[in-house]
């Protein structure tokens, strides 16, 4: 009915936090890597770009639980928007859901966010000490 708003609601917060992080970072340290015969500078991921994952893994999710939502005609054009908004009793059964489908879909981005977040760091360790890496 409405589980679609949790998920957009995180996406927001991680939204602004991305920009509000991208304005104040400066100088990310910069390695050089042996490329062939020659070197490579490579600089680090910076955190803000991360959160740039979570926000479009999150803003994608809501998409798509959105368009669910109006294929089965529970979300309108018109107001309330969400036809269980117009029943007190259907009401409560929006917000449980909300809470168990919508947050249930935010943790479980937020967890795929966190493979990738690890992912990425062993590449990035990888490749920046090859030497380090285990055969």
């Amino acid at each position: 009915m409405a589980c679609f708003l949790v998920p957009a609601a995180e996406a927001a917060v991680t939204t602004i936090a991305a920009k509000a992080m991208k304005s104040k970072e400066r100088g990310l340290p910069v390695h050089k890597i042996a490329v062939g015969s020659g070197f490579e500078n490579v600089e680090a991921i910076p955190f803000s770009k991360k959160l740039n994952w979570l926000s479009k893994l999150l803003w994608g999710g809501s998409a798509l639980l959105c368009f669910e939502h109006v294929w089965h005609g529970e979300v309108v054009p018109f107001f309330p928007f969400l036809t269980a908004a117009s029943d007190p009793a259907e009401a409560a059964v929006m917000l449980d859901e909300m809470a168990s489908v919508g947050g249930s879909m935010a943790l479980f981005l937020t967890g795929v966010w966190a493979v990738m977040l690890f992912a990425a760091h062993r590449i990035q360790k990888k490749a920046l000490y090859p030497q380090l890496s285990t055969k």
